[in-house]
Parts: structure tokens; sequence; C-alpha cells
């Protein structure tokens, strides 16, 4: 019997000494490595921080101690230490637990996390109200260095700062985000850990503290202040009023270990500590597939060769797409540049890097920071495009709002996983991007319902030079495994009917359009031949084909992959306004319903959203004279 097979939840570490506890850390990475061999999913982080987890859990007394995760792509050897090592094999799958730390499904997780740098933020309000309370439990968040490029994190520890309390924010120092770490924090922390003078710093004083006389060990104390402030500078976060520790090598549980219980037992600090551990990303996993993303998330791949297993034909997606298309274009254009928020392989700018690394810039884990510095480029004259996925995006909507719409600068937004997007769930879904940019004055928003079409956006959004423009698409293979096309623009408002028929019309928005042929499909057994029409454009609506459509039809739907309140809210109001609801037309809007759908497959997701063929077809014979 393994020692893992001995523990099931924190309490069963409690006893277990440092030797005992490396074992148990072997044998997690394993479980780690072989389901994601598996399953597929967020290996790298989680690899990262086994010791380091095994280490907490040994030392605090969670879920009593307050233990946050940021963003949860590390919280696989968490969920296995917190009773839920029988369901890892379920881990992302449809049914199965989150790959995330999640409130409903264990008091091990007092917080939810999907995006990044929230953690210090939660647990600052833990620790506050932990104070109201007057309990005495501890606090503890851990946030990656990728992380430190948000603003939030900046904001929270200037927050925290403020506070007389203890907490403790561990920072887990990989160099590395999803992608390679960027900005001056990255560079600091390189520059603190690199230094010569700092490591002989703290060996002298480490060294001093063995002397027991207390006078003594305060003069040590000043002096190792006094050498670490000379070897570097002044230390950001004691400057900003943390009590800082470190560095600590994060896969050493003899320093780990000792470390934490001082932390834990120390009454005399009543203020937030740092400390400052350095990981690394993947650790323990040597695959012959070398990644600058270490593994960030994988595919299954063969448990021997460490080798991902991947389809036989490899079809381009519409990230790849919305790249090459975009490369082609600022081939020709050196005023055109990208810009992702640390995410270059997730949106496809890699392509863009390799051939102009001059037109893209990452500006890190910087929504709000990535839309403003576009306003100031567009301002200036330059032509922006901002990559973010839809969910990602939400979180600089007072920028976009206040520094694009308002001034109507002409940023171009594109937007990837749009829609549901399967195992990441409710936290990564594109739901809402519809509803929060067709609301905005100035904005034009565009869905392509295939790659051709998405090239043809990129193109139009290049070209319009008036306003902000946005265009969607989702987390998807397209039909093609190469792809080149010529450049061509579209009207700007107007859709396109694809196919004729009488009574019954479909107006697409998106890639719903091949589940609209499918039901036109269907409908033909039945002795239908019905309209369908592709949108192309959320906003402006093609007010022409809409009141065309409602005119010469007697049932109308529309079809979208967003929530309510976007595309087929705004057809609805034009239809009321216009008067052509008036009793003759039978109008329904198809769209995400009113909860958030929990991970599954994408094609299962859509069908309990009811936006699949057959929810289509069922909407329209419920319609439809008995």
């Amino acid at each position: 019997m393994s020692l893992l097979d001995r523990v099931s939840l924190p309490f069963d570490l409690k006893g277990l000494k440092i030797e005992s506890l490396k074992v148990l850390s072997d044998e997690i990475r394993e479980v780690i490595i072989k389901i994601a061999s598996e399953k597929g999913g967020h290996l790298g982080a989680s690899l990262g921080v086994v010791e380091l987890t095994v280490a907490l859990h040994h030392i605090f007394n969670t879920p009593e101690d307050i233990l946050i995760w940021d963003v949860g792509h590390q919280a696989y050897p968490h969920k296995i230490l917190t009773g839920r090592k029988g369901l890892m094999s379920t881990i992302r799958q449809p049914g199965g637990i989150a790959g995330f730390t999640k409130r409903n499904e264990s008091i091990y997780d007092p917080f939810g996390a999907g995006h990044s740098s929230t953690s210090i933020s939660a647990a600052l309000g833990f620790a506050a109200a932990r104070d109201i309370k007057k309990q005495n439990n501890h606090v503890i968040a851990v946030i990656g260095d990728g992380a430190m490029s948000s603003g939030m994190a900046f904001e929270a520890f200037n927050n925290a700062s403020m506070f007389n309390t203890k907490m403790l924010v561990i920072l887990n120092d990989n160099k590395m985000s999803i992608a390679p770490a960027v900005g001056a924090m990255s560079l600091y922390l390189a520059k603190l850990l690199s230094s010569r003078q700092y490591y002989k710093a703290r060996n002298i004083a480490k060294n001093a503290l063995h002397y027991t006389t207390p006078f003594f060990e305060k003069v040590v104390k000043n002096i190792q202040k006094f050498t670490k402030r000379l070897a570097t500078g002044s230390n950001f976060f004691e400057e900003i009023g943390f009590h800082y520790i470190g560095p600590v090598d994060g896969h050493n549980l003899d320093q780990l270990i000792p470390v934490l219980r001082n932390i834990r037992d120390n009454d005399q600090v009543n203020k937030p500590i740092l400390l400052h551990i350095r990981t690394e990303k993947g650790r323990g996993f040597d695959s012959p597939e070398k990644s600058l993303e270490s593994y960030h998330a994988v595919l299954p791949f063969d448990l021997q060769t460490k080798i991902q297993k991947k389809p036989e034909k490899s079809y381009l997606s519409y990230s790849k797409v919305f790249a090459s298309t975009l490369t082609k274009i600022a081939k020709n254009d050196k005023e055109v540049v990208a810009i992702t928020a640390a995410m270059p392989s997730g949106t496809g700018l890699d392509l863009m890097i390799k051939e102009l690394p001059d037109q893209v810039y990452d500006v890190g884990i910087a929504e709000q920071h990535a839309v403003t510095f576009a306003a100031g480029l567009a301002a200036a004259g330059a032509r922006p495009f901002v990559a973010i996925y839809s969910t990602f995006l939400q979180r600089a909507y007072d920028q976009i709002v206040h520094d694009i719409a308002i001034q109507s600068l002409p940023v171009r937004f594109m937007l990837d996983r749009a829609g549901l997007v399967g195992a990441d769930g409710p936290t990564h879904a594109g739901s809402f991007d519809l509803a929060y940019l067709c609301n905005l004055p100035n904005f034009i928003c565009m869905a392509p319902s295939d790659e051709t079409e998405l090239a043809k956006m990129v193109f139009t959004a290049y070209q319009i030079n008036h306003c902000p423009s946005a265009v969607r698409y989702p987390k998807a293979e397209t039909n093609s495994i190469e792809f080149n096309c010529d450049l061509e623009s579209l009207e700007i408002g107007k859709g396109w009917v694809i196919q004729k028929g009488e009574k019954i019309a479909i107006l697409s928005l998106g890639t719903r359009l091949q589940e609209c042929i499918k039901t036109s499909e269907m409908l033909k057994k039945d002795g239908f031949d019905i309209t369908i029409a592709d949108a192309r454009f959320a906003k402006p609506i093609d007010t022409e084909l809409i009141r065309h459509l409602a005119s010469s039809h007697e049932i109308l739907l529309t079809v979208e992959e967003g929530a309510i309140g976007g595309f087929g809210s705004s057809v609805a109001q034009f239809l009321l306004n216009k008067g052509l609801l008036d009793g003759k037309l039978k109008f329904r809007s198809l769209c995400l319903p009113d909860y958030f759908i929990e991970q599954n497959t994408v094609h299962q997701m859509y069908e309990e959203a009811r936006l699949n063929a057959r929810s289509i077809y069922q909407n329209i014979k419920n319609l439809l004279p008995k």
C-alpha cells in the first residue's frame, strides 16, 4: 500500500515526518501525471506546487484555516489531499469535479477561482471578516508571479498593507503564467533572486541566528535587514508594508516546513506576510515535446513516451485563422499591431510573433491595461487589434465603455472562446460579450459562421477607422486543414440569405448556422422548405433583412451563442418598435439559458442550452398549427 492510499484528508498529514511527506509528494506527482495522461488538463501548474500543497496542509489546520488558490490551475494536489482523490479521474469531465477550486464542491475550497489575480483581495476579505468576528484562524493566499502583472493584485497589496492584520501571501515564483511572465515585477524578482550579495547576506544572517541571546538575535535581525537592502535596494514588498520572507525553494520540504511552521506560530508579526518561494512549473514531467509554456494544458498523452495524442488530421482552429489573416494584413501595414494579455499561444498570436515580433505586444495578465493601452494606440493613429478571450474581456468593461466607446476610438476586439467552451466550464465560457457590447453606442459587433467569414470580418475590422469593433468566434476547429483566402471586406450591418423558403425563417448569428441547416433538413422531411439567413452583424442589425423576413414569413427565429440581452433582444426590440409583432408573426429568440452551464463536452452543453438542431426543430414544431 502506498503512503497516498492512507491519506484522504489534511488531518492524515499531521503526524507524518518530513521524509514521509517527501515520499507522499512523489506519489501525488505520479497520480497527477497519470490523470493528465488519460484526461488531459492543467498539468504544469499543479506539478509545480505539489510540495507547497503538502506543506500547507501539513502545517495549517484547513478548512478552519483559509487556503485560497489564485486562478485554480494549480489545484490538483489540493483536491487530492482534500477528500477528492477518488474523483480525480472525473476532473473536467461531464458530471465530474471542476478543474478549478469551487465553493459548492468542497469545504476546503473557500473561494472559487477561474480568473487570475483575485486571491489576495479575497484573502484580505476573509481576514477582515475573521477580525470582525474576533476569531484567530489563519488566512493564506497563493498567487503566481505571472498573476502579479495584474493591477488587481497590486490594488490588493496596497490595501492589505493598511490593515494591521495577520495574513500570509505566498508568491509562487516560477517565471511563468501560461506563457513566460512579462513586465517589471518578473524582472525585479529575477534580480532579487540572482544577487550574490543577497544570498551572502542571507547566509550570514542565517548562520548568526544560531545564537540564542535575545539581544544578539535582535541585532542580527537588524543586520540581516540592512544587508538585504544594501544588496538589492529597498524590498518592494517591505516598502508597501508586508513582512517579507524568502526566497525559499518551493520543492524543498526541509526548508518549507520550518518556515511555514514559524509563520504559523509567530504571534509577534501583526501585519501581512509575504513568503517568496521558487518553483518549477511542470516539475517531474519530462517530455520530448518541449514547451515554453511548460505544459500548462495538455491533451491526453502516452504515459511512457510523454507524447500527446493528437488527431490524425489537424484542422485549423478559429484562433489560427484569425492570427494568420491578421499577420497577412500586418505585413502590408506597419501600423497594425496586436495586443494579448499573456495568451500569445491561446489566441494564435504566437504565429504573428514569429513573423512580426515588433508588431505584437504581450502586456501580461492585465486586461484593463490592454484595453486602454489599445485606446492610446488608436488615438495616436495606429491600428490596434486586442485579442482576448471573451470571458477575460469582462474584466475590462469600464475601460471599454469609458476609454473606447465614448471616444469612439477604432480599437478592434478579437474575442476568442465566444460561446460555450467545454471542460473549463462557466468561468471560461464566453456567454456575455454580445449582451455587454451590443448595448454600447458607437460599436460594431460581428460573428462569423465559418472560417471564411472570420477572415472577411478580420479584414472588415481593419478597415473600420471611425469606431470600435468586435469579432467573436468559438474555441473550435474549422473544417480546413490549410487556409488561405483573398482579403475581402463585408458591407457593414448586412447579412445574407443562404437559402430561400416559405413560412418559416431562421436568422442565425455565428457558428450555430450549421445546426440551423440541420434543422432545415429535418423540416424538409416534414414537407417544409425554410429560409435561413446569416446575420453576420449583431450590431448594427440588418433592419432591411429582418423586415423582409418578418413580413414574408409566419415564423421567425433568431439563434445565437450568447446570453439574453444580445442579438435576439435587439431584433425583438426592432420588431416591436416597428409594429411587426402584430399577431401574424410568431417570433422566438433562442439564446443561452439564464443559468451557468457546468462543464461538459461542447456538444452536450449546447444540447443542454437547447441550441442544437433537434431543439431548434422542436421550437419550430411547437409554433406550427396542430
